[in-house]
């Protein structure tokens, strides 16, 4: 049962039956960020929980680095598909490291996203050496709809 007394922005709301489904889904995350330039931008990315943040992983040489750096604030939204729709939405600062060869939580998201014989061939056939960047993002403020009992505040 959902527990509808908690507030939109609580992190508890993370605990929420929608807000987990979600986080173990097949459904690409969201990520919004400001670009260098203060314009925004919203890019598909394949995501791993891990209990405490969400966790991003892109080559190094993936253009959107040069505004994700150690700090800086995103949103991230994951959404069903099907009606009624579920919403998870996540607002934090992220942290950003490198990290040589292919990221753990890079190999868990390909495995949940295609399966677990398509991710390992996913995952050979990455560039030898390939450097990665683990992005970190540890909700501060979560927002749950899932258009039975919770609705945007437009609609409550």
């Amino acid at each position: 049962m959902t527990d509808t007394a908690t507030r939109q922005g609580d992190p508890a709301l993370l605990d929420d039956p929608v807000a987990q489904d979600l986080l173990h889904s097949r459904y690409p995350a969201h990520l919004a960020y400001a670009w260098t330039d203060g314009t925004p931008r919203v890019v598909p990315i394949w995501f791993h929980w891990n209990g405490e943040a969400v966790v991003m992983v892109t080559p190094v040489a993936a253009p959107k680095l040069k505004a994700l750096t150690d700090g800086a604030t995103v949103a991230v939204t994951i959404d069903s598909y099907d009606a009624p729709h579920k919403v998870l939405s996540l607002r934090g600062r992220i942290a950003v490291e490198e990290v040589d060869g292919v990221a753990p939580e890079y190999r868990a998201a390909a495995a949940r996203y295609l399966g677990e014989a398509r991710g390992e061939a996913w995952i050979r056939q990455l560039p030898p050496g390939l450097a990665m960047r683990r992005i970190s993002m540890r909700p501060e403020w979560v927002g749950v709809l899932d258009f039975r009992t919770r609705f945007p505040s437009a609609l409550a």
